[in-house]
């Protein structure tokens, strides 16, 4: 597939999440955004917080949305819902569409994070499901902010001007960013039912 950058009508379904751990589900929500940033998509899911299904929340979020010109799938992190990690090289093989994972911060890793929380078989099953995930590598951005990132479907040079295109400030891509508004928004709903 080849990905046409500086296509007007390019898309992308960001998905971002919105958790407590007073509730033991967490809101996804995937916003479609297009490179002129209107928004042309809206689809909302849950997950376990602290479960191990957040690839099966992402698909459901695609599925969902019954669309076909999504270009670039963009996911507020891997590792989402309190070490809910999404397996995404699943999410390419099954949707064949490039995915962006973004993050923000350096960190030692979560190894030590989870077998603090989990015993074995649990806690062995989340760290190779998180050494899957591979390295995150830098990507400057021209607001001069630096984000690290894991791909699939696409090169590092392609995903750091899908990042570009669709940073309009900051650090955070607009997909990204109003998807975790509009994830804040659903679960406020939810905890005040």
């Amino acid at each position: 597939m080849t990905l046409h950058i500086n296509k007007k009508g390019i898309r992308v379904l960001g998905i971002a999440e919105s958790f407590t751990r007073d509730y033991d589900k967490s809101v996804l929500a995937g916003v479609v955004m297009r490179s002129d940033c209107i928004i042309d998509g809206v689809a909302f899911d849950e997950i376990t917080v602290g479960g191990m299904d957040a690839t099966e929340g992402i698909l459901r979020v695609f599925n969902s949305l019954q669309r076909d010109d999504i270009n670039v799938m963009m996911l507020n992190g891997c590792v989402i819902s309190w070490f809910n990690i999404i397996d995404i090289k699943a999410v390419y093989d099954r949707l064949r569409i490039p995915v962006i994972c973004v993050t923000y911060e350096e960190s030692e890793g979560l190894e030590g994070h989870i077998a603090k929380h989990f015993d074995a078989p649990e806690r062995d099953y989340r760290i190779e499901a998180y050494k899957r995930l591979g390295n995150r590598v830098a990507v400057k951005l021209h607001t001069n902010y630096e984000v690290l990132i894991r791909f699939l479907g696409l090169e590092k040079k392609e995903a750091a001007a899908v990042l570009k295109k669709f940073t309009t400030h900051g650090r955070v891509p607009e997909p990204l960013r109003v998807a975790k508004i509009a994830a804040r928004a659903a679960l406020r709903i939810k905890l005040a039912d």
